[in-house]
């Protein structure tokens, strides 16, 4: 496996999973480090000539150093945006946390100094009526970067988040504060109180960016402070 993998989860859709990722990737080439992204479920695809194909997977392959084929980044893509479990029931295929882990540890035994597998929707999204999203990350027995959107109600969302993924038996080995409400009230008192009680490095502020490029998102990560951990 790559020398430092994490699963990217965040607090709910659109907190910022993605564009945080793709800076996560940036940052390690930055600092000479071979990065690899995977998106292993990706629902909301266009049709191509080569096949289903999701932006945000993209992003992640454009960002890595690594550069995977796509299938590698994403092996399971849905057309419709919706939830991966009712996307699945609709074509009549079947989600198995098993299987997904098999086709990310695939992926992993390259050689890489940093790795990101980028979950889909929130921490406990279905993959059936028995398995969620979380199973993915515990089978690949990873720690868990955790992307909390900044808006009302994010200190809620951050710290259930954080209680289910130790629950589940998993560390978060840093969280990151993404900006997605320029008009957020409070919003130093709000990560403030994220900090203190997360009790996890805050390893970026994002600020609300009209152009959320890697190169952009990567000037605000800490990647040495989550390294340490």
């Amino acid at each position: 496996m790559a020398k430092h993998s994490f699963f990217v989860a965040g607090t709910d859709t659109d907190a910022g999973k993605t564009v945080v990722s793709a800076g996560l990737l940036e940052a390690a080439n930055e600092k000479g480090m071979s990065s690899m992204g995977l998106k292993p479920i990706a629902a909301g695809c266009e049709k191509t000539d080569e096949g289903l194909r999701n932006s945000d997977a993209l992003l992640l392959q454009a960002a890595a150093s690594i550069k995977l084929p796509y299938d590698q980044v994403n092996p399971i893509a849905f057309e419709p945006p919706i939830a991966p479990h009712i996307a699945a029931i609709e074509e009549k295929r079947m989600l198995s946390a098993d299987r997904i882990s098999a086709l990310c540890k695939g992926a992993l035994m390259q050689p890489a100094d940093f790795a990101i597998v980028e979950g889909a929707g929130g921490w406990r999204v279905p993959l059936s009526h028995r398995e969620t999203m979380a199973n993915i990350p515990k089978n690949l027995n990873i720690p868990v970067i955790l992307v909390v959107g900044m808006k009302l109600g994010c200190i809620n969302h951050a710290l259930l988040t954080a209680e289910s993924i130790a629950r589940d038996g998993l560390r978060v080995a840093g969280w990151v504060a993404n900006r997605i409400d320029p008009d957020m009230e409070r919003y130093d008192e709000n990560a403030a109180t994220i900090e203190t009680m997360l009790r996890a490095p805050l390893i970026a502020e994002v600020p609300f960016l009209e152009e959320p490029s890697a190169k952009n998102v990567a000037q605000y990560i800490d990647l040495d402070r989550l390294l340490a951990e």
